[in-house]
């Protein structure tokens, strides 16, 4: 899957992910970079709203993960837990989100839980930057459930 037909994907399945001007910078099985601009997701303070930094570092992490089971043929509804964030500095322009495989758990018991009991859960994190300085960390918890 290109980059460009994933952020399509991702743009028709969580439309909000549209509006929000998110783009797929790098989508490999080891990373994904998203960027998204400050225009549609600024608050009051002509920073960045916290939901939209936290629906960014979600979605860097899931894409990460849906990339990883794509390539392995798993087939799942992927969905977020829970999940923890933590806001460094604020955003006041556009930024972006790294989510990267060596910070997912376990994924071969992520593999074999959904496998052969049809659910895994899995850790991931990401981080969101604003010209290079880390911004935000972003800790959840995924499970993918089994078609």
């Amino acid at each position: 899957m290109t980059s460009e037909s994933l952020e399509a994907y991702i743009h028709r399945q969580i439309p909000i992910t549209a509006a929000m001007g998110v783009r797929i910078v790098e989508a490999t099985l080891n990373r994904v970079e998203l960027s998204a601009p400050l225009a549609p997701n600024i608050n009051h303070r002509e920073t960045v709203f916290g939901g939209s930094a936290a629906a960014v570092a979600t979605l860097a992490a899931w894409t990460l993960i849906l990339v990883r089971m794509r390539h392995e043929d798993l087939t799942g509804r992927l969905v977020i837990a829970r999940n923890s964030m933590a806001y460094l500095k604020p955003i006041d322009a556009d930024f972006t989100a790294v989510a990267s495989a060596d910070q997912l758990s376990s994924w071969e018991k992520f593999v074999a839980g959904l496998t052969r009991k049809g659910r895994g859960r899995l850790q991931a994190a990401s981080h969101l930057f604003l010209n290079g300085d880390q911004t935000a960390d972003f800790q959840g918890q995924f499970v993918a459930i089994g078609d």
